[in-house]
């Protein structure tokens, strides 16, 4: 039975399928060993868009957490009171659980959610056996971002940016709105990810969407090149725009991400 990843998720009214999810691990299906996977979702978007990714690793025996991030899968005005250091400290909090009751660990996060577990792979690297990024956020070419110190006194939100699927009637339930407080916390949160990335030496998949209306080509050119790892397997999807982890290609994610489990957790030590 799916159960919820923080207590505070019932504590507010949330939008459809907002809430966190935890699925314990069948080390039966695993070799015997608990392995986890904490799934992150992205920026002004919520646990729904992991969910069907999530189920299908726990089917295979995998232990996943999807925690919904402060702020998040509420209302966009609660997004703009929040800061990347609080996400962080909610990616930090289930990692650290994971970490208590399974034997290897494995992250995973789509676009800010990418940006959390690579700061998590860069400060614990001695505990990560892998990582998995779906079209991951660390920087931009948008030159109205050096405004946003700015303009984040003077408007509190431009158009959102959510649900960018090329697969017709599917929806994040993300935020229609995009918190310019919030998207600048982000964005000062992404320099300790870039200036530490040589720290991320776990093997990394990385799937880069095509077409992407949301995360510029700039974020992969600054994480391929900066990483330490010396297996980094970038997937290129073909028909799936931002989100996706619930477009047309998620089969596609979830086979390779498997066959990414399989591989890089069959020699990892246990803990």
């Amino acid at each position: 039975m799916d159960s919820a990843a923080n207590s505070s998720a019932t504590s507010v009214d949330l939008l459809p399928d907002a809430e966190p999810l935890a699925i314990p691990a069948r080390p039966e299906l695993t070799g015997g060993r608990r392995i986890g996977v904490l799934l992150s979702h992205g920026f002004t978007g919520q646990p729904a868009s992991m969910k069907p990714w999530a189920r299908a690793l726990a089917d295979e025996g995998y232990g996943v957490i999807v925690p919904r991030l402060p702020g998040h899968g509420t209302r966009w005005q609660d997004l703009n009171r929040s800061t990347y250091d609080e996400w962080y400290g909610e990616a930090s909090r289930v990692f650290d659980s994971l970490c208590l009751d399974h034997d290897i660990v494995v992250v995973a996060g789509l676009s800010m959610g990418g940006s959390l577990v690579l700061r998590l792979a860069e400060d614990h690297a001695d505990k990560i056996t892998g990582v998995i990024l779906v079209n991951p956020a660390v920087a931009t070419k948008r030159l109205d971002v050096k405004l946003l110190p700015v303009l984040k006194h003077l408007v509190p939100a431009f158009p959102g940016i959510a649900s960018d699927i090329k697969k017709p009637g599917t929806n994040e339930y993300g935020y229609t709105r995009t918190p310019l407080k919030a998207a600048h916390s982000m964005m000062i949160g992404w320099r300790s990810v870039v200036a530490n990335l040589g720290k991320v030496s776990a093997p990394v998949l990385y799937f880069r969407s095509r077409i992407d209306h949301v995360v510029d080509g700039l974020s992969e050119v600054v994480i391929a090149r900066n990483i330490s790892s010396t297996d980094l397997d970038m997937v290129y999807l073909e028909d799936s725009y931002h989100v996706a982890t619930l477009d047309n290609d998620l089969p596609t994610i979830i086979k390779l991400s498997l066959d990414f489990l399989a591989r890089v957790t069959a020699a990892a030590p246990a803990s």
